[in-house]
């Protein structure tokens, strides 16, 4: 089991006011940007001289500062990127979340003692990615939103590294990290923090709700107690984006949850801060379906009104939230003294003020802790007091006073600064030139039945196919007798079935399957163990040329590029691990554990077959595999005719998913002849890349 001493309540902070309302609030530990690299760049966020007011203001309240670069960087960004991560070391952050790979194997190079974190945005759902992110340096994995409590509870058993959950706020339809609906329908990357929300807008299945990829809000709130019995580290609630008033309010409410306080009618006044049509919590209770969607609703923007300025008045005033210790002396013909810990850090301070001999009442110990209990208008709160005083003196109250606040000025100065992390810019690994060789062709095919065999020239046309991990033995058996290299496509969405995943891995390799085509580091590391040649494919998010280093010293063969890259950044990629691009196909969008087309008809009904289809009458098909479903896009990437233009890679993959056996064969020729595209097209991502 993850271990930690007390489960920390984790704060969003996408302004100033908000940090300090988490705090003031209670939280653990605030999550904040940089203007720029962290996928939230639509909040106000933090310029270089406020990340280092806002670090310290966390230290001197006892609240850790994690700061956020969870966004994928690309060659030209890696300068920003270390020079933010130089930055948060050298004012003691304590923690760095990320995304990117690539990034982190440089700050792990030049910054070993710096703890990362890794992002939801990485995906993880299963043991082998826990064992894969501490591999590449984590110190900590942000579980995915989807997961069941029984799906929780199996990954914190025996996890190798701390684990953090999302415990309240907005819930997207797709898996983090394996959306690219935004990117693709309008440069606007979730990947890179500035996601449009385009899953808000009507997108509706046959008889579904009109907007069959809006989740409900999330909030497990009253299930901290239960959570932290497994060994969750870290609670943490979604909202960079909101006001400071729903930071307080779901800070307080998670603090009441953890002391056992809180109670139902709590949720009213969270659900009239900001929901969806409500909560949910259907994917960790095991209940997905239409109950889980709703969108933002009139009434629920009305409903603020009521509860605002009672949360606004949570954090107005410093809270006195840290316990100090006093040790006051008053001795005949000496200063008065008094020191002053707390947090393991301490202060001595000397008053100027010589106590003379009393006139009438002398001095005694009783005034002396009043004077030191009036820490108002401090983060600080008096806990234990210590006085050494010799009889008959005097001292007035102001004299008292002033040394105590001297004295809790000096402790707030001490706890501001955190000690550095020693970062060594020259530790960071140089990459060499990449030298493309010969291309070679893949086809990914959905079914063995699409694959057109009959054509005489195929294994002269094309050097690999994949195929789906579940197909049948004697298929793959079949396939491997043809003499065409053949891989299985490990699916992306595992979750709960990695010992599912495991044996068709194993039957794979027993059918003479050598190679395993995997998105997720879920999927690297499961096939990695069964001894296949492993092949980073979609999803995997591979965005610079460290990322592609930091797989190849992973034991990863060979990687895809994420295709929200432009065909001049693929172009200076460096490094020797071979790479290569989608050429052709339907687009993954999102990848979902709620299916959009079971809020109209069953799965017996749709066939495999579903589409949702957006306000402009646009039909989107839905594929489904391993219990999870797909969103592709609306019409193929076709790149047939710009093949000249692909350069500096080693492979191309034709994406089949929703074509017939004679659409595939039509495809493969087309682009061995090179042939222009007809009807409904995109050339994706390549020319005009994303913000």
């Amino acid at each position: 089991m993850s271990k930690c001493n007390r489960a920390e309540i984790l704060a969003p902070a996408g302004s100033m006011d908000a940090l300090i309302a988490a705090v003031r609030c209670s939280a653990d530990a605030v999550y904040f940007g940089e203007k720029t690299l962290n996928a939230r760049r639509g909040a106000d966020n933090f310029d270089a001289e406020q990340i280092k007011t806002a670090v310290r203001y966390c230290h001197a309240h006892g609240v850790k500062a994690y700061l956020v670069l969870n966004t994928l960087v690309n060659d030209l960004e890696f300068e920003d990127a270390i020079k933010i991560s130089e930055r948060a070391c050298a004012i003691g952050a304590d923690a760095l979340i990320l995304q990117d790979l690539g990034l982190a194997k440089m700050i792990r190079e030049a910054a070993p003692d710096m703890p990362l974190h890794a992002s939801t945005q990485m995906s993880v759902q299963t043991p082998a990615g826990l064992q894969a992110l501490k591999a590449f340096g984590f110190t900590r994995a942000i579980l995915p939103r989807e997961l069941s409590f029984e799906e929780t509870a199996r990954l914190a058993e025996n996890a190798p590294l701390e684990l953090e959950m999302f415990v309240h706020g907005a819930l997207c339809m797709s898996v983090s990290g394996q959306c690219t609906m935004s990117a693709v329908l309008g440069s606007r990357s979730a990947n890179r923090g500035l996601c449009a929300g385009p899953c808000r807008l009507p997108f509706s299945s046959p008889n579904g709700t009109g907007f069959d990829l809006s989740l409900k809000d999330l909030s497990l709130i009253s299930y901290l107690n239960e959570l932290e019995k497994l060994g969750i580290c870290s609670f943490k609630i979604e909202g960079r984006m909101k006001r400071p008033e729903y930071v307080a309010a779901a800070v307080t409410a998670g603090r009441k949850a953890l002391n056992g306080a809180f109670i139902p009618e709590a949720a009213k006044d969270l659900q009239a801060v900001f929901s969806r049509s409500g909560f949910t919590q259907g994917y960790y209770l095991g209940e997905r379906g239409r109950a889980m969607f709703g969108t933002r609703q009139k009434d629920d923007v009305t409903a603020a009104a009521s509860v605002l300025s009672a949360f606004a008045g949570l954090y107005k005033n410093e809270t006195p939230l840290i316990p100090v210790d006093f040790a006051f002396t008053c001795k005949e013909g000496e200063p008065l003294s008094l020191a002053a810990g707390a947090l393991n850090k301490n202060v001595f301070v000397v008053s100027e003020t010589i106590p003379q001999p009393a006139q009438n009442r002398p001095l005694d110990k009783q005034s002396i802790e009043e004077q030191l209990n009036k820490c108002g208008g401090t983060q600080f709160f008096a806990k234990q007091i210590e006085i050494e005083l010799d009889d008959g003196l005097y001292v007035s109250a102001s004299a008292i006073n002033a040394l105590r606040r001297k004295a809790l000025e000096e402790l707030n100065a001490v706890l501001e600064q955190a000690g550095p992390v020693a970062f060594n810019l020259s530790a960071i690994q140089k990459i060499p030139v990449h030298e493309a060789k010969t291309r070679r062709v893949y086809a990914r095919f959905s079914a063995v039945s699409h694959i057109p065999l009959q054509m005489p020239t195929l294994s002269e046309k094309l050097q690999r196919l994949i195929v789906p991990l579940d197909t049948p033995a004697e298929e793959l058996e079949s396939l491997v007798k043809t003499g065409i290299e053949i891989a299985v496509e490990v699916p992306r969405g595992i979750f709960g079935s990695s010992d599912k995943i495991i044996k068709l891995l194993k039957a794979a390799k027993a059918a003479g399957i050598k190679v395993a085509c995997a998105g997720t580091l879920d999927a690297m590391e499961l096939a990695r163990r069964e001894d296949f040649s492993v092949h980073a494919g979609l999803g995997s998010n591979i965005f610079n040329s460290q990322s592609l280093e930091a797989l190849k010293n992973s034991g990863v063969l060979e990687a895809t590029l994420s295709y929200e890259l432009t065909l001049a950044q693929v172009a200076v990629l460096k490094g020797a691990l071979p790479r290569g691009l989608i050429a052709y196909g339907r687009l993954p969008l999102m990848l979902t554990r709620n299916c959009p087309v079971s809020n109209g008809i069953s799965c017996k009904d749709c066939g495999g077959q579903g589409e949702i289809v957006d306000r402009l009458g646009i039909k989107f098909p839905v594929v489904c595999q391993n219990g999870c479903a797909e969103v592709l896009n609306s019409r193929p990437l076709y790149m047939a005719d710009r093949l000249d233009e692909m350069k500096y890679i080693d492979f191309i993959t034709l994406y089949f998913t929703t074509e017939t056996k004679e659409k595939c064969g039509e495809i493969i020729k087309a682009y061995n002849d090179g042939q222009a595209p007809q009807g409904e097209f995109t050339r994706g991502l390549y020319y005009r890349g994303v913000d």
